[in-house]
């Protein structure tokens, strides 16, 4: 009898177990409640079974919670607010494939629009006869690839230039500030030009104009001259450099990153002199998805003139349906972005776009006050000077038992993400901090982030020597860790500027 009432109620126990699995068939099965829930996710092979739609969706974004809420990244200049009306926009263009012209000839139409109201504001020069711009353009899938399109036509023109005379050709170089982007590096590694720097110091942190024009020689393919530094938002002296060429009749070009600026300083200080009203200036690179207020990724790459696009670069292709050119690095890639910097352009218009960039000068200004109220030493421009970014460090200060890194992990806590980093090379590894305005960052959110930081300084001074070493051991070995995407063998990676300035947080 007794085994007998044991079988019974294991039968009896096994038919929820059943009911459970049927219900994970259903259309809409509850998330937990399903054995998915008390499994790992899949990470190094596929499983063999496909897995409802509710079930995978929400398992994603309970792993996504855990990244930091873009609107608190104050260490980005990507765009992180758009309207819902672009955003349906860019959702109904997914699945186009931008680059197929015949298919989808109105989105090729748009880029075409985008390209010319933006090259409207880059000052690009018109024909005499119709007035029509000749300016070349094309989007690109962020600056990077536009800096790479730009430093592959400097070369191309320099090397067949050197032909031409029968001259060396196979040693080309690049004049640039130690404080560029990373994606210079790149490209100059890549396509085998040598970088040739102008090193920041302990107070100056742009392109000294007279000592870039010093290092070119017959081998220099072009200066780069930035709007817009990554590290204090600067605008470098693009006109000072164009004078000083066109002084010693020096046949080298211009290559203007404005990345980050080219959507600010149009519409902040339209009176200054960096774009192609200036001689020299050949080539432009923008962000849509920085200042230009679309996600990422976006960017757009322009040359004065076809003569400073060699013809060979162009790849011209019919398997698409119809005969078409294409100087990208990429081939496929979706129209949504393209589509989304059109609504920007058309739906804010100069004045809305004027609007917002003067905003966030106001606020970036009022912030880099309240900063010095605190005893910090701001290392940017205000006053529409340079980008809508305030960078500041703390006063030396021997008895101090933090730094930066250790202000930048308080404040962590509380959601900011801030980057702490060392200054550009030969600036004596100076320790800074950086807070990057975008169009979402309001008055009201500036005052939250100011009280914040009040309260991260006081608990830092309360703290004791113990507690200083127990967050330095924690933001080494959060320096350390392994990243995704990374590997061993490159871990130790030191040859490139950014290899060595020992950042804790990404500085995009």
């Amino acid at each position: 009898m007794v085994h007998l009432s044991r079988v019974k109620r294991g039968k009896q126990a096994q038919k929820p177990q059943q009911q459970h699995d049927d219900s994970e068939t259903a259309a809409n099965p509850y998330v937990y409640g399903t054995h998915y829930a008390a499994e790992e996710l899949p990470e190094h092979a596929m499983s063999e079974r496909e897995m409802p739609a509710g079930v995978a969706l929400q398992l994603i974004k309970d792993e996504l919670s855990l990244d930091g809420n873009p609107l608190l990244n104050l260490a980005s200049f990507v765009t992180t607010y758009m309207e819902d009306e672009a955003q349906s926009l860019m959702a109904d263009a997914m699945s186009k494939n931008f680059i197929d012209f015949e298919e989808y000839p109105q989105t090729a139409h748009i880029q075409n629009r985008c390209i010319n109201m933006i090259a409207n504001l880059l000052h690009a020069p018109t024909s005499e006869s119709n007035g029509e711009q000749d300016c070349l353009g094309t989007s690109t899938v962020g600056s990077s690839e536009a800096i790479m399109l730009a430093t592959l036509a400097m070369k191309k023109r320099w090397q067949n230039k050197r032909k031409a005379e029968g001259k060396d050709w196979m040693r080309p170089n690049i004049v640039m500030n130690s404080a560029v982007q990373v994606c210079w590096e790149k490209a100059a590694r890549y396509f085998d030009v040598e970088e040739k720097y102008v090193y920041c110091t302990e107070t100056r942190y742009v392109i000294d104009p007279k000592t870039a024009v010093d290092m070119v020689d017959e081998n220099t393919i072009g200066i780069c001259a930035i709007m817009g530094t990554t590290y204090t938002g600067q605008y470098e002296d693009v006109k000072a450099i164009n004078d000083l060429l066109k002084a010693r009749n020096i046949d080298c070009p211009i290559h203007v990153d404005a990345a980050s600026g080219g959507f600010v300083a149009p519409f902040v200080r339209p009176e200054l002199e960096w774009d192609f009203r200036l001689e020299k200036v050949i080539s432009i690179n923008v962000s849509g998805h920085k200042y230009g207020l679309v996600y990422p990724g976006v960017g757009w790459v322009f040359w004065r003139s076809p003569e400073y696009l060699p013809q060979e670069l162009i790849f011209n292709i019919n398997y698409l349906g119809s005969d078409q050119a294409t100087f990208t690095l990429n081939f496929s890639k979706g129209a949504s972005h393209v589509i989304g910097q059109y609504y920007q352009l058309i739906r804010l218009g100069k004045h809305g776009y004027r609007s917002i960039m003067e905003n966030l000068i106001k606020i970036s200004d009022y912030f880099a006050d309240e900063m010095k109220k605190l005893g910090f030493l701001i290392m940017s421009e205000g006053n529409g000077r340079g980008l809508p970014l305030v960078a500041f460090r703390l006063k030396p200060n021997d008895d101090r038992l933090y730094d930066e890194f250790a202000l930048a992990h308080v404040l962590r806590q509380r959601g900011w993400v801030i980057p702490a980093y060392t200054m550009a090379p030969h600036s004596n590894q100076l320790k800074m901090m950086r807070v990057v305005l975008r169009e979402d960052f309001s008055l009201h959110r500036c005052n939250i982030l100011i009280a914040d930081f009040k309260a991260a300084l006081k608990s830092l001074e309360e703290m004791d020597q113990q507690m200083i070493q127990k967050y330095t051991q924690h933001l080494q070995f959060h320096s350390a860790r392994k990243l995704p995407q990374s590997h061993p063998h490159y871990k130790n990676e030191k040859h490139s500027l950014q290899g060595k300035t020992g950042k804790t947080y990404g500085v995009c």
